[in-house]
């Protein structure tokens, strides 16, 4: 994100809305709009957020799996074949 081109403010998007939607799917770059010079409201291309969401997803999925790795690697945790037989007496 170039923060020299990517703020501007909110008149100049109700302005020209159809110019600005054009730009922020072209760059694929969220744009900050200020009110009264003050950040205000982050507006994207919808598929660059969907992008944006999927990466964040897929960030947490790696996070996840590398605690577990950590945890396995630090005998921490419990053995998968004890865990589903305490599961299985417990519905009983």
């Amino acid at each position: 994100m170039d923060i020299t081109k990517d703020i501007r403010p909110l008149t100049e998007f109700k302005r020209d809305t159809a110019a600005f939607t054009r730009r922020l799917r072209e760059t694929q770059q969220p744009a900050i709009l200020t009110v009264n010079g003050k950040a205000s409201l982050v507006v994207m291309d919808a598929k660059a957020w969907q992008d944006m969401q999927n990466r964040l997803e897929y960030k947490d999925a790696v996070d996840g799996i590398r605690a577990g790795l950590n945890q396995i690697a630090d005998q921490q945790g419990e053995d998968a074949d004890r865990f589903f037989e305490t599961l299985a007496n417990r519905r009983k």
